[in-house]
């Protein structure tokens, strides 16, 4: 069964890919999908052909994702300008005014200079961390290996990688259930400690990957909207590969460099605050909250220190004002998901939707209260629905912000092994009644 769905996601996809090709009035989009196209075809007709199914999902997500950014970027270097979506160079000036003026950001007059067709690029509406991913062309000048997607592409490898071995090491059930002794004496002298307690044995890592890992790695990686998005934007891909790496962390019992990750992830968009929430209820359910808070909580706010300083308007205009729609100019980003359809066609819609955007926050954060997740499968799953709620009801979101839940709900059963914590093993916490 999973090599058929394997089939047919590489068959749609690149069925999507020529499509795209074809008709997308998107210039990097269409040239990605000439490139993607024979990627998805390729691993079709490997499926049946290769045995390890994580393999074939790493091999294509170089492919579909990573071979047509790099041509991008070599064609972007050599004088294209049509190869690259704007938030990469939004990203890259961001960089560039962070080493000339301290902060990534405009403030609302200097954005009010630029001529009207060109204003939208004037706005920066990611977090501070997003500016360093700019600096290296900032530094170096205009090459391909200093193009901002290149840098977004090889934080995504890292830290996906690294959240695939840690979840690779987790202890199946059968084999924590392995270390338990054949006899059960009836008396002991003394409780054995949890250092003396012995170690569950971890798979082999030549063995295969589960089902449900090559699942959410697909979903990261090769899905169309994620490929697409790294290879002609990308933004958004390190901070999904950072807030899995997270979980995994978590579901390791690594929590100060969960929160690490997370914290980095926040730094640089948004979109990671609401796994920061739940993490820190994790944390504060499993107590061990003191490690997790210095990263998940110090990296963003440490980020926002040097824009605060230099210029304090200049960060509430770019990052709350012009997502708002209180800018000088209106978003790009308007999907016909619910919240900006009820914004468009009803009167006072914005305010309807931001008002059904705040409802679901708020019976999310009190369900995340009353029956916290005690696990990182549970955790994951609060991520996963919370964001799927938030994109949907805002009155500004992309289609593409989908990648987001895709991810986080399809690594939750990869993440549902018994780590040998304290915590119960199948954490209903979204389900109990």
């Amino acid at each position: 069964m999973t090599k058929k769905l394997d089939l047919a996601l590489y068959a749609l996809s690149a069925v999507f890919a020529l499509v795209t090709a074809l008709t997308s009035t998107l210039l990097p989009h269409r040239a990605w999908g000439a490139v993607a196209a024979w990627g998805y075809l390729t691993a079709a007709l490997l499926v049946y052909l290769v045995r390890r199914r994580d393999l074939l999902a790493w091999a294509a997500w170089g492919a579909v994702a990573l071979l047509p950014l790099v041509i991008q970027s070599v064609q972007r270097a050599g004088g294209r300008t049509d190869r690259a979506q704007e938030e990469v160079l939004v990203v890259e000036q961001m960089g560039e005014s962070l080493l000339h003026s301290g902060t990534p950001y405009l403030s609302r007059t200097e954005i009010a200079a630029i001529p009207l067709d060109e204003r939208l690029l004037g706005y920066r509406p990611y977090q501070p961390g997003m500016s360093l991913f700019g600096v290296p062309r900032a530094l170096t000048g205009d090459h391909w290996f200093t193009d901002a997607r290149v840098w977004f592409a090889i934080t995504a490898v890292v830290t996906l990688a690294a959240a695939v071995t840690l979840v690779r090491s987790l202890p199946t059930p059968s084999a924590v259930r392995s270390t338990r002794p054949l006899f059960k004496l009836t008396r002991t002298t003394a409780p054995v400690s949890q250092a003396e307690a012995p170690a569950a044995p971890r798979p082999d890592s030549g063995a295969p990957v589960s089902p449900a890992l090559v699942r959410a790695v697909q979903a990261a990686t090769v899905l169309p909207v994620t490929a697409l998005t790294l290879a002609t934007g990308g933004d958004d891909i390190p901070v999904l590969t950072l807030c899995l790496l997270a979980l995994a962390l978590a579901a390791t019992g690594r929590p100060g460099w969960s929160g690490v990750a997370v914290g980095a992830a926040a730094a640089c968009k948004l979109f990671a605050l609401p796994v920061v929430a739940v993490l820190i209820v994790h944390a504060v359910v499993t107590g061990s909250w003191r490690r997790l808070l210095p990263g998940a909580l110090g990296l963003p706010l440490l980020a926002l220190v040097p824009p605060l300083l230099v210029d304090a308007d200049a960060l509430i205009e770019n990052v709350l004002r012009f997502p708002m729609g209180h800018g000088l100019v209106t978003s790009p980003a308007q999907s016909p998901f619910p919240g900006y359809l009820i914004s468009q066609a009803l009167p006072g819609g914005r305010y309807i939707a931001a008002g059904l955007l705040v409802l679901a926050a708020a019976v999310i954060g009190i369900r995340l209260l009353r029956r916290p997740p005690r696990t990182a499968p549970a955790a994951a799953l609060f991520c996963g629905y919370g964001l799927l709620a938030a994109i949907l009801l805002m009155p500004t979101t992309r289609f593409g912000y989908l990648l987001y839940p895709a991810a986080l709900l399809l690594l939750a059963p990869a993440l549902s092994k018994d780590t040998g914590s304290s915590a119960p093993r199948h954490d209903t916490a979204l389900y109990r009644h």
